[in-house]
């Protein structure tokens, strides 16, 4: 790794110090410059990078308490401004701004010299007192190669520009954790990407709540990662839900687009019965989540299933598969009941309405049966003709009716039975 190439006027005499000198000529300055020239000749003499780097860590805590994990307002005895100091805000932010500088100057180039979290702290103040940005990218740079060992706490970075309306530097995680993502596989493990999809996740559930924060700087956020670096997505899930309850004026097509960063095969039992009684989620959104769980269910039946059918070849030994508990057990077979009943009663009431829809077919047919037969009643009267032979004859003419034309109408049938009247009482 080559080591960034910083204005030689920022570690030693030049332009830029001479006048900061003039104007604060204090001990924090020349101590700053013997110590500058001291880590040179340790470095000279090869001294580790990792010993050089604690060294810088504690003597820049000494001068910035800020840079301390640990520090308390209290108890500041460096460049802090009180009120009883007799210089100025400006005066003060110029030494913290020559101090940030410097120490990013003299960094030791190699992966791990430094703790992440330091340089997390450093970057903040360099934020804060507006570093130039070379130094402000080189920090950057350092935080993306070991950003596994970084903590929530100290990404929790607030946002100093005036042009930016969220509380937090999402911006600046965006660009950490693309760069992170960008290293080469020999960089970047299995085990950090995982420990990055965790942070990235907890970071997003604290800037939810956030009403400021826009959906695109959330989307590109989540997304940064690929999929395979999330073992489970819970904490995705947790996240999305905190910024719907927070955003309620988010879109349908919103929040389809946000459900597609969630793949519903990750969600765990609790996050799935969560999820689907979710009313700020789509409704598709909610059938694949049961779907996919009644998916893990059966999978883990038959699992469970084929492993007390299966034994190992060694005598004495077990499958090589994990088995379930008795409580998981239980638990799935009572669901898997449940499901059961569900279905056997769906079953059930749809034969119901289909034995019910034929009784009253059934009884259609027999109505006009009867009319018709109350039709040839009347007419037995005034002639000797049969009622079979009637209906009969009304029977024959209904199966030619049906055969060259459609289902006869009330008036049609009021008009052939005023004409068959006519002709019985012709005859």
């Amino acid at each position: 790794m080559k080591k960034a190439s910083f204005p030689e006027t920022v570690l030693f005499s030049g332009s830029k110090t001479s006048h900061l000198a003039a104007e604060c000529d204090d001990a924090c300055i020349l101590d700053m410059d013997y110590f500058v020239k001291n880590l040179a000749g340790i470095k000279a003499k090869g001294v580790r990078p990792d010993l050089i780097g604690p060294i810088i860590a504690h003597y820049a805590s000494k001068w910035l308490p800020d840079l301390s994990g640990d520090h308390h307002p209290s108890t500041d005895n460096g460049l802090a401004y009180s009120a009883e100091s007799p210089e100025s805000v400006t005066t003060l932010w110029m030494k913290k701004r020559f101090f940030v500088e410097t120490l990013v100057g003299i960094l030791p180039p190699e992966k791990d010299s430094i703790p992440c979290n330091f340089l997390l702290r450093l970057l903040r103040i360099a934020n804060m007192v507006g570093v130039e940005s070379t130094y402000r990218a080189e920090l950057e740079k350092r935080i993306s190669w070991q950003l596994d060992q970084a903590s929530l706490k100290e990404l929790m970075i607030p946002s100093f520009s005036h042009t930016c309306g969220t509380l937090l530097d999402v911006e600046l995680i965006i660009r950490l954790v693309g760069r992170f993502v960008n290293l080469d596989e020999v960089a970047k493990s299995g085990a950090a990407l995982v420990k990055v999809a965790k942070l990235v996740d907890s970071y997003l559930a604290k800037a939810s709540v956030d009403s400021n924060l826009n959906f695109s700087q959330f989307v590109a956020l989540a997304g940064a990662l690929p999929s395979h670096a999330r073992a489970t997505d819970d904490g995705l899930y947790r996240a999305i839900d905190t910024y719907l309850k927070a955003h309620p004026r988010v879109s349908k097509q919103e929040r389809k687009v946000l459900f597609r960063l969630i793949d519903s095969r990750k969600l765990s039992q609790e996050a799935s019965r969560h999820a689907a009684q979710n009313e700020r989620l789509p409704v598709r959104a909610v059938i694949q989540v049961l779907f996919s769980e009644q998916t893990k269910l059966d999978q883990q039946m038959n699992l469970s299933g084929s492993f007390s059918e299966t034994r190992s070849p060694y005598l004495g030994f077990e499958a090589p598969t994990r088995c379930l508990s008795k409580r998981e057990m239980s638990e799935q077979q009572v669901e898997v009941r449940k499901l059961r009943e569900e279905v056997r009663g769906l079953q059930s009431h749809c034969h119901a309405m289909q034995m019910q829809m034929e009784r009253l077919q059934e009884k259609k047919k027999g109505f006009f049966r009867w009319k018709k037969f109350g039709n040839v009643l009347p007419s037995m009267k005034s002639n000797n003709v049969s009622v079979v032979d009637k209906i009969e004859g009304s029977n024959e003419g209904e199966g030619e009716r049906d055969a060259g034309s459609e289902m006869e109408t009330p008036v049609d049938l009021k008009t052939r039975l005023v004409r068959g009247k006519n002709k019985i009482n012709s005859g």
